[in-house]
């Protein structure tokens, strides 16, 4: 299957979306199918007690308290604003911010980091002239607080599409930083699995957009996600990488299989290395990540970091490549962006 397919479906009853590109599965989500609250949730929240030792403290929200990496300036029983970052791991409260952001396909407000901005993906001067008309116009007159991010997608959407997109998230930032009177309370959902694919996969433009009942079973996605809740993952060549979250950690051991010369061996870490960002980020495992590498000579690591360095290149800020330990290992730190695929799907 060549192109890139975006498809709608469900999985056990939930929403569920999956991005499909010529054959690989590159995006996941499925909807938790409780009360669960969505990363991206804006909440009025009550400040409760700061925790010590951990630089944060614990705030009110509805059925339940969130942990917030902040302390400074915020007192018990203060009202504030804050933003679902990740989920909940088990027996801990939910991770909030107060660093906002109101984000729709083309535009994301942002309260507190003023300045109008267009991405970096959007090369075309002259295109980029007219966007930032675009954003000035439609920020005039705003609080001197608010920002704008003008994202890729952009570059294909109608001025008309774009200045009504900034007007939503506006009107939607404005009334919501105004709503701070009253106990925790949910101001705005996060997005869904269909409203998240709607809102950041469609950048390019899909070859194909499936919304039909049984799209992930006529384009084979029932099989891919089967393989994301095995351990094991074949590599070109008959070798293989195993995957297994412990509690501490998640464990990445690397196999060059049948052939153990140094040249498979480099190949198989080369491969393993290209393919690990997208296994973590369909699999939803974060927290402290080790490899343990096919043996190789020590003059190969450095082309297995230059790898690993453009693998998780499109991840951000949110991996940390910590590089060789004594024994050989490789560390990687990456944030908890969401569930578990094994956990909600078991």
């Amino acid at each position: 299957m060549k192109g890139r397919v975006v498809i709608l479906d469900e999985i056990a009853g939930r929403g569920a979306a999956a991005l499909i590109v010529d054959g690989a599965l590159q995006e996941l989500s499925v909807d938790p199918g409780d009360d669960t609250p969505l990363p991206g949730a804006i909440y009025r929240a009550v400040a409760d007690r700061p925790v010590k030792g951990q630089g944060g403290l614990f705030v009110k929200l509805p059925g339940g308290s969130g942990f917030l990496r902040q302390v400074s300036g915020i007192a018990p029983g203060q009202r504030l604003l804050v933003q679902v970052s990740g989920p909940a791991e088990p027996g801990k409260a939910l991770p909030v911010t107060t660093r906002l952001l109101f984000k729709s396909r083309y535009a994301i407000v942002t309260p507190g980091a003023a300045g109008l901005n267009i991405s970096r993906a959007i090369r075309d001067e002259e295109l980029r002239v007219e966007l930032d008309a675009l954003a000035a116009e439609g920020m005039a007159g705003a609080d001197a607080t608010l920002g704008l991010i003008l994202r890729s997608s952009c570059a294909t959407a109608e001025p008309e599409v774009i200045a009504e997109d900034i007007a939503a998230m506006r009107a939607l930032a404005e009334a919501v930083l105004t709503d701070l009177q009253g106990g925790p309370e949910l101001l705005v959902d996060g997005p869904g699995a269909h409203d998240l694919a709607c809102r950041d996969w469609l950048d390019p433009a899909p070859d194909s957009f499936v919304t039909d009942a049984g799209g992930f079973a006529d384009h084979g996605v029932e099989e891919l996600i089967d393989g994301l809740l095995a351990a094991r993952v074949p590599l070109p060549g008959g070798g293989h990488l195993m995957i297994e979250p412990t509690r501490a950690l998640v464990a990445v051991d690397v196999n060059t299989g049948p052939d153990t010369s140094p040249a498979a061996a480099l190949k198989a870490n080369i491969a393993a290395a290209r393919d690990l960002p997208r296994q973590l980020r369909l699999r939803g495992l974060g927290g402290q990540i080790v490899v343990d590498f096919a043996p190789v000579p020590k003059k190969d690591r450095a082309i297995l970091d230059q790898v690993l360095r453009a693998a998780f290149k499109p991840e951000g800020a949110d991996v940390n490549l910590a590089g060789w330990t004594t024994l050989g290992l490789y560390e990687i730190t990456r944030r908890r962006d969401r569930l578990p695929l094994a956990e909600l799907l078991a």
